[in-house]
Order: structure tokens, then C-alpha cells, then sequence
């Protein structure tokens, strides 16, 4: 973590991740390069306003731009943008990756979603307090596509163009994220 909070980093629980490569299924490109990185139970979260202590991990992390609601329940995906998903309150099955060549995750409160750009997503259902705290590697800008053909060159054009992110979201710059994109980026 690159914070020196020591309420944040008291949170932190080294979790391994489940790494996981959505191929391109005609409808959605997902991503080939950049597996999807899911942290399971990476964060105990305070029982008041664990939203806030998403926001203040992704903050200290250089992801910026946070929001606080759910996911979707329509499967869609942003290009220009990497995308990051802390769960704070309740649980909920995601579909990851399009119907086709996607999968899907039970996910509750304290774990991670790490979406590269092109990956789809969708709430296929959830608890009734499920809560999701999102947010972007600063300086990245989200738009959203639906799996639409005519969206599809732009949004290929894109995804090619969307920097890596700094750091990892949640643990910093010593995350495994850094060393999943960027081993996967050089194997290309």
C-alpha cells in the first residue's frame, strides 16, 4: 500500500487472487492482455461506512473518480478506461466476460474486482444491500458500451490506447497487479 495510514493498512488482508483472461466473443472484446483480477476477503471492512474505506484505499492508490452504488444488471464494458470494483456491503453473482466465454463470481463484502478495459460485466442478482464502491486509475475517463456492433471499432481503437494503471488499487505499488498486466503485456 502507499499510504503510511496505519488505519488503512490495518484493513488490508493478503489475499490470493483468481486471474482469470476473457477472450474476445464477438459481441464483446474483453480483454486477451489484461487478465481480470478478482482479491477475494482482500479488505475487512468497519461495519460503519465501509464505503468510505474503499474510497480512502483507492484514493491513496492514485484510482480516482470514486462512485458508490451497484452494478448493472445488463451486461456492458468501458474502453477507455480499467475499471475497479470494492464490494462494501452485502453479496451478488457477477457475470464476468459476456455470456459466451464469460463466468461467473459470487462476490460479498471485502472483496475486489480488478475489470480491464473490454471487459463485460453484469449483476445477475444480489442481495438486497449489495453496495459497490468503483473507481478509475487517475487520469482515465470511462464511457460505456453495450456490446453493440457498430461500437465495436472505436471501442477496439480504445481499449489498445488505455495506459496501464501506476499502481494496484488496493495494495499499492508492491500489488500483484502491476506484475500480472505487466507480465502479460510483455508475453504479447
Amino acid at each position: 500500500m502507499t499510504t503510511s495510514n496505519s488505519h488503512l493498512d490495518a484493513v488490508l488482508q493478503r489475499s490470493n487472487p483468481l486471474v482469470q483472461v476473457f477472450a474476445d466473443d464477438g459481441r464483446f472484446p474483453n480483454n486477451e492482455k489484461l487478465p481480470l483480477v478478482l482479491y477475494q476477503n482482500a479488505v475487512k471492512l468497519p461495519q460503519q461506512d465501509p464505503a468510505a474505506t474503499f474510497e480512502a484505499i483507492f484514493h491513496a492508490n492514485e484510482w480516482s473518480g470514486s462512485w458508490c452504488n451497484g452494478i448493472y444488471p445488463y451486461h456492458h464494458y468501458h474502453s477507455t478506461a480499467h475499471e475497479v470494483l470494492g464490494i462494501s456491503r452485502g453479496e451478488a453473482s457477477v457475470r464476468l466476460g459476456g455470456d459466451d466465454n464469460g463466468q461467473t463470481f459470487e462476490v460479498r463484502a471485502g472483496d475486489v474486482i480488478i475489470i480491464p478495459a473490454g471487459v463485460a460485466h453484469k449483476n445477475l442478482g444480489s442481495s438486497p444491500d449489495f453496495q459497490v464502491v468503483g473507481a478509475y486509475p487517475q487520469g482515465q475517463k470511462w464511457d460505456m458500451n453495450y456490446g453493440k456492433p457498430g461500437e465495436r471499432p472505436q471501442a477496439e481503437r480504445n481499449i489498445a490506447q488505455v495506459p496501464l494503471p501506476k499502481t494496484d488499487p488496493i495494495y499499492g505499488k508492491d500489488g500483484r497487479l502491476a506484475k500480472y498486466w505487466h507480465l502479460q503485456q510483455a508475453k504479447v
